[in-house]
């Protein structure tokens, strides 16, 4: 007789089945074990370990070799959804190979983040897609699906999309609140997630670290009300590394631990990653929240019922049925291709006169230059280099080493003390495997390495390279192409690949000294402290020896000896070559990355040097921009014959550079966020209204330097035969697009619309459909797009709903957001929403329709919104308020103390609010008001009030 297989483990029943029967089995502890990120084995019923999280943004990350693909801003900028599927598919069969060989690669990929690039100086702006909602799901769907793969019942892996909700600042990025109108957050922050989900490719969300509205995202009702409510898939909710206890460390939103962690659980929080693999202290904060009563065992199981859910899917009980538990494909050929597809694809030609591409075939010599020009660089969420192409190695290759010179731009100098020149000893390669060599959990605790002799100070002085980074950040390095980094001995050696590590300890910064004619000291910005020569060698000063902080006898001071500028060798180099290339942009871990946002749009002072001298010596000057984030090149576009963007590439970033140059492939890059011409246009950071403040290309009213969607082509596109119709409840739309140039090339259609007489401010055109085809010369492609009407239209704060606005929209196809070719107008019929019904519904204070002045704050920890003002002239304004024959009186419930100032028909009245017993303890407070038919109203808030809802009482009542 075949002994029947214990029910949890029969893969004959459903999954819901072998739960039910799981969850029984297992014992309360078990169970809290299980809500860890690391989850212990239960040894007793041959469930083995399991953690959540492998980071997979664009490449297997953190766990040694992969193939690196483009950054995720670099795939967003492809605008090719089939081709981003194929880099997921890979991604995930990678993970799954690695798995195979070691079991620290989990199956759970935190990946991708789909964050919108809202702002251009957000610090992590390099992990997101697009600025844009639909652009930023279509890629995320993409990549989501490629991850999951297609099998019904298993997963490939199972991605978690960072970072929910409205997170796009790392400055106080555990503190800070982000005010999120109504129409916004449906709008625009929910959009991003809400199509992914839906598509059935993602098994759970990251909440942020931000609060947003006042209230933390790890306590989001959102988690419930909206993210549960868009499948019926079970989605699997994984906090944020030491997010948990921030709700109590530093966000001081509850008082114990305790609460804190009952309250994340509650509002939908499964998996906590909180201490590392220290799994106690979190299991210990929920048994006393249970035995405290804060919790039943209810919510646990809930949580632990999709936590295994969510097993079964990747096939941990039923390996033989799981069809990818045999996957090999690691480093493949057809990886390898597909990596340096998808770079050749993310470069934007941004401006050609006529320059490019450069003939492989024509004599004369080619400059390339700049402090890029021969790196592969890497950011927080890459895996280790296999292969590696710089844009130099790609030149060489396709143009011939011959015809290539190459001159950096970095600074050589030498340092001197009082104790002589500073010098770096000669060491045999060391023992010491150096940073990133291995695979890590967390890289973050990777040290430097100490199995080299520290710098000392001597006879012989060391050339060093130097390179200004931009805001006074510096690194050094010597001639060997070692950096100076600093060990946790503190000791300063020659001995990091690149800067890198969660503390990047390879920079620097000058400090004058007052009184000491060209002497400055160094400071070592991973720990504040000062560099100093002592007898046993270079060293950080520790804050002891600094007399308190300050830098006091420990502090040495150097002078600087410039052997030369780089942009001297640059001109050197650009005047001895019939073509130049400058590849310029940043280093993903220094001025801008997570923990860190920027501060400017300006290119680097030292990079701006270097284009400049290389176009003074040769006019014939390309600058090639490869980085994470846009820059407001103003002069350079003005001054340089050909420029282009690219993220970091990855691993064939120089291949690809060198393809597109040569004219090997034209480009069809497209921006996938605006850049604009000056720090002035931006808005504040920590500004979340699109709406108010008129920020991203939907909304934005000024000329940007290049706008969203734009990118060149060595080809040309004509457009014709647009054609919109209505068609149930999609819009038909139809267009053609032809190569009229003499080159093979790829066009990106895109498709935008607008509402032509909005009765609220609307977007000044809206993503709704793109395309990415590829046309040979003379050959044209009628492209459809099935447009939902539903994408016509908005939040409406008046009524609580999703509208779409009977009217006119203008529908329009182009080659990108302001290249428009051709327009046509689609008329949509329907019932007006009408003014607000406020006798029936009263107002909802965060249901403005516009504001100045104020932020939304959180009603309660669990639910609820208020409005509060930073500054006296606020103003929060409802339009058409439907009084209907009249009111009597006005009730304002209200928190804090002072007042509350309603506007009607220019007549004001003022409702006092006693002070409250807290910011939660909101009270009705009324007072006469009359007033009648469709009115604007006006509100004020003085003092500390926290307004949370206004009411009306009929003149009848």
């Amino acid at each position: 007789m075949t002994e029947q297989p214990q029910p949890f483990r029969d893969p004959q029943l459903p999954f819901a089945r072998r739960i039910d029967d799981l969850l029984q089995r297992l014992t309360l502890d078990e169970r809290i074990a299980m809500l860890h990120q690391f989850a212990p084995a239960v040894d007793r019923l041959g469930i083995g370990a399991f953690r959540t999280g492998q980071e997979a943004l664009h490449g297997v990350a953190w766990m040694g070799p992969a193939t690196v693909f483009p950054q995720a801003v670099g795939l967003g900028a492809t605008w090719n959804d089939d081709l981003v599927r194929r880099v997921g598919e890979a991604v995930g069969n990678e993970v799954r190979a690695k798995r195979a060989k070691d079991d620290r690669v989990g199956l759970n990929v935190w990946a991708p983040t789909v964050n919108l690039l809202r702002h251009p100086l957000w610090g992590r702006g390099e992990e997101g897609y697009a600025e844009d909602a639909a652009l930023t799901s279509a890629i995320a769907v993409a990549y989501t699906r490629g991850l999951r793969g297609d099998h019904p019942h298993y997963w490939r892996t199972a991605p978690v999309l960072k970072h929910w909700l409205a997170h796009n600042n790392e400055t106080d990025r555990d503190t800070s609140s982000s005010s999120v109108r109504p129409r916004v957050l449906h709008e625009y922050d929910l959009r991003a997630f809400r199509d992914a989900v839906q598509a059935g490719a993602v098994a759970g969300v990251m909440p942020a670290y931000n609060l947003v509205n006042g209230r933390p995202n790890h306590v989001s009702p959102l988690l419930s009300q909206q993210l549960r409510r868009w499948t019926e898939q079970s989605l699997v909710v994984c906090s944020d590394a030491g997010a948990p206890s921030n709700l109590v460390d530093s966000e001081h939103y509850f008082d114990t631990h305790e609460e804190a962690t009952a309250a994340a659980l509650k509002a939908g929080v499964d998996s906590f990653t909180d201490h590392g693999q220290d799994s106690t202290v979190m299991t210990g904060r929920i048994r006393r929240a249970l035995e405290q009563g804060l919790l039943d065992e209810t919510d646990i199981d809930t949580a632990v019922r999709r936590l295994l859910e969510l097993r079964y899917m990747l096939g941990e009980f039923d390996p033989g049925l799981d069809p990818y538990a045999a996957t090999t494909a690691f480093d493949t050929a057809e990886h390898r291709a597909l990596a340096q597809e998808a770079a050749e694809q993310a470069v934007v030609l941004l401006k050609n006169d006529g320059l490019l591409p450069l003939d492989p075939g024509a004599p004369g010599k080619i400059a390339v230059v700049g402090l890029l020009a021969d790196a592969c660089k890497l950011d927080w969420y890459s895996g280790t280099l296999i292969h590696r192409s710089t844009p130099l190695d790609g030149v060489r290759t396709r143009f011939g080493a011959d015809r290539v010179t190459f001159a950096e731009g970095a600074d050589l100098i030498r340092l001197k003390c009082a104790s002589g020149w500073l010098q770096i000893p000669d060491a045999d390669a060391g023992t010491d495997t150096g940073q990133g060599a291995e695979g890590a959990l967390d890289p973050a605790l990777l040290a430097g390495r100490t199995d080299l002799p520290p710098l000392t100070c001597g006879d012989s002085p060391s050339e060093l390279a130097l390179v200004d980074w931009g805001n006074g950040v510096l690194t050094l390095r010597d001639a060997e192409g070692r950096y100076l980094s600093v060990a946790e001995d503190g000791y300063v050696r020659a001995s990091a690949d690149e800067p890198g590590g969660w503390i990047v300890q390879e920079t620097f910064r000058w400090e004058k000294v007052e009184g000491h004619a060209g002497g400055h000291r160094l400071v070592h910005i991973g720990t504040g402290g000062y560099v100093s020569v002592a007898a046993d060698g270079v060293k950080v000063a520790g804050v002891d020896e600094e007399d308190s902080g300050h830098a006091g006898p420990a502090a040495t001071v150097f002078e600087i000896e410039v052997v030369e500028r780089g942009e001297d060798a640059v001109a050197r180099a650009a005047a001895a070559a019939d073509t130049v290339i400058v590849v310029v942009g940043n280093d993903p871990h220094i001025n801008g990355r997570e923990t860190e946002d920027r501060t400017t749009l300006d290119l680097p002072a030292h990079q701006e040097r270097i284009w400049r001298a290389a176009h003074a010596a040769n006019p014939r000057t390309v600058l090639a921009l490869t980085s994470a984030y846009p820059y407001a090149l103003t002069d350079a576009a003005a001054t340089l014959p050909a420029l282009l963007w690219t993220a970091h590439g990855g691993q064939a970033a120089g291949t690809a550079l060198a393809r597109i140059l040569s004219g090997d492939v034209s480009p069809a890059g497209r921006l996938p966020q605006t850049w604009y011409t000056s720090d002035t246009e931006l808005p504040g950071l920590l500004d979340y209204d699109i709406i108010g403040s008129r920020q991203t290309y939907l909304y934005y009213e000024g000329t940007p330097l290049y706008p969203f969607g734009h990118g060149l082509s060595y080809s040309a596109f004509t457009y014709t035969g647009l054609t919109a119709e209505r068609d149930g409840d999609r819009l038909r739309v139809s267009v053609t697009v032809t190569n009229s140039g003499v080159v093979a090339a790829d066009e990106v259609a895109q498709l935008y619309v607008r509402a032509l007489a909005p009765s609220v401010v609307r977007p000044l055109r809206q993503l709704v459909g793109h395309r990415r085809l590829h046309l040979v010369p003379g050959a044209g492609q009628r492209i459809e797009f099935a447009v939902p009407v539903t994408e016509l239209g908005h939040w409406d704060v008046a009524h609580g709903r999703w509208t779409v606005e009977p009217g006119a929209y203008e529908v329009r196809a182009g080659a990108s957001a302001t290249d428009i070719r051709l327009t046509t107008v689609v008329t949509v019929d329907g019932e007006p929403s009408g003014p607000r019904p406020v006798l029936h519904d009263g107002l909802e204070a965060a249901d403005y329709d516009e504001q100045l002045g104020t932020e939304i704050v959180d009603r309660t920890k669990t639910d609820g919104d208020a409005v509060t003002a930073t500054a006296p002239g606020n103003e929060l304004l409802f339009r058409s308020c439907d009084f209907a024959a009249g009111t009597r009186t006005v009730e304002v419930s209200a928190a804090g103390e002072g007042s509350v100032e309603i506007t009607v028909d220019g007549r004001t009245t003022t409702v006092d609010i006693p002070a409250t017993e807290g910011p939660y303890d909101f009270r009705g407070h009324g007072t006469p008001l009359t007033a009648s038919g469709v009115r604007d109203v006006q509100v004020t808030l003085r003092g500390t009030v926290r307004l949370a809802r206004i009411t009306f009482t009929g003149a009848a009542e």
